[in-house]
């Protein structure tokens, strides 16, 4: 619309019977004032836009704490308001991540785990306090070299979960080594973290031993002790003038008493040498149907009851199999015995049952007793702990150590259904 009026009034100028001097001043401010007006509009609207420029700069290099004045409800005034909506949306994503990089930064000063990332020349470019006190140098005198120059070019090599066994100056000398990898900035890095497993493993080895020397001091006093008095009760009956007339009675039955403690000690510590050298299992194909109803066939105090599971052939050492689910069927059966001596009636066809099952990738064998159920399940595979008389305590150390050494586990625990044991035997299908 500008356009054709401004032709309009200049054409008007130049019909009118006015001078042509007075056309040309006529035509000039006609121009001075369009010029002047295009120059206001062109300063209205560039002054918003330059604004806004300037906050998007700001934006750009980091600072979202500037806004742009809103006024007016036009299109330029809704931009100004988005971008203000944006430069606040920014501030607060930029805050959580500081707060988040500050308690990332809390945690791994913290932590006793030793963290190292390498950028794609491994050279070093993040370590934590645990990691400088591991290579017994500051991370100023660390970052940017190179795993060889710190010597971490083993750790970077292998298999990415192991255990490995290293010196390094911060002290340690058997690790767990664990190796991933990250982007950053388009390259691919490496993540190394270090768990030093010495200390633990000493702990748990002095552990190890103060549990052994209770058990074992505590079985040699239980037979020293006894030992002692009688060889000192006999050294005096032998001694003693005149002799009683039953003093050689006496002395019988003192060696007697010496010689069954004695006999007790030795049972002791074969037991104890049994369950401390336990050979590694000879594995071969053995199908579990057969052996099973061997070793029921061999159990005949109580009757128990086979719930037969699918065809299985596994990968085992047959001998150690076959004790193992001999101890299981023979404590059910104590369980068993133990509370049938208290019944009348007669006893229950189902007061042993036997039964295996497949359950992702692994054999479940379970033997189910309706005994008295378990009173202490705490130390159950606590070696030489024991509930029953003339029982050693290591029949259930001994299962569970072959359940392991085959890559499987044994768990005891009372039934729900009614009262009992079940034991389950979980073995892999290899």
């Amino acid at each position: 619309m500008a356009g054709p009026s401004i032709i309009l009034a200049i054409t008007f100028v130049w019909l009118s019977p006015y001078s042509t001097s007075a056309r040309w001043t006529f035509t000039g401010l006609i121009l001075v004032f369009i010029w002047g007006g295009v120059a206001a509009l062109r300063h209205r609207a560039r002054f918003p836009l330059q604004t806004l420029a300037n906050l998007v700069a700001a934006m750009r290099e980091g600072d979202f704490s500037t806004r742009a004045r809103t006024s007016g409800r036009d299109a330029m005034g809704e931009l100004a308001a988005e971008i203000n909506a944006l430069a606040a949306h920014l501030r607060g994503q930029r805050l959580d991540s500081m707060e988040a990089a500050a308690l990332l930064r809390a945690v791994m000063a913290e932590i006793d785990v030793a963290v190292f990332a390498f950028d794609p020349q491994q050279r070093l470019i993040l370590i934590n306090r645990a990691g400088e006190k591991v290579l017994g140098r500051a991370s100023e005198h660390a970052l940017s070299r190179s795993a060889s120059e710190l010597g971490l070019s083993e750790c970077l090599e292998g298999e990415s979960s192991r255990i490995l066994s290293r010196a390094f100056p911060g002290g340690g000398d058997r690790w767990s080594v664990r190796r991933g990898a990250f982007r950053q900035g388009g390259f691919q890095n490496q993540l190394l973290v270090l768990t030093d497993l010495s200390r633990a493993l000493r702990e748990e080895e002095r552990q190890a031993w103060r549990r052994l020397l209770r058990v074992l001091g505590h079985e040699l006093n239980n037979s020293l002790a006894p030992i002692k008095s009688i060889a000192a009760s006999l050294e005096d009956l032998i001694a003693r003038e005149p002799k009683a007339k039953d003093w050689q009675d006496d002395l019988a039955s003192g060696v007697s008493v010496i010689s069954s403690r004695t006999a007790a000690l030795t049972r002791f510590m074969e037991e104890y040498s049994k369950l401390a050298k336990l050979p590694a299992p000879h594995f071969q194909n053995v199908s579990l149907a057969p052996l099973i109803e061997r070793l029921v066939n061999l159990e005949r105090r109580v009757s128990i009851r086979v719930q037969p599971g699918p065809p299985i052939t596994l990968n085992a050492d047959p001998d150690q199999l076959e004790q193992l689910l001999i101890n299981l069927l023979r404590n059910a059966t104590d369980a068993v015995l133990e509370i049938r001596s208290g019944k009348t009636e007669a006893p229950s066809p189902e007061e042993v049952k036997l039964g295996w099952n497949v359950r992702s990738g692994t054999v479940e064998i379970t033997v189910a007793d309706q005994g008295s159920g378990l009173a202490d399940t705490a130390n159950l595979f606590v070696p030489f702990f024991t509930t029953k008389p003339g029982g050693t305590g290591i029949g259930l150390v001994l299962s569970r150590q072959i359940a392991e050494a085959h890559g499987g586990s044994l768990v005891l625990e009372n039934r729900k259904e009614r009262t009992g044991c079940i034991a389950r035997l979980r073995l892999p299908l290899r």
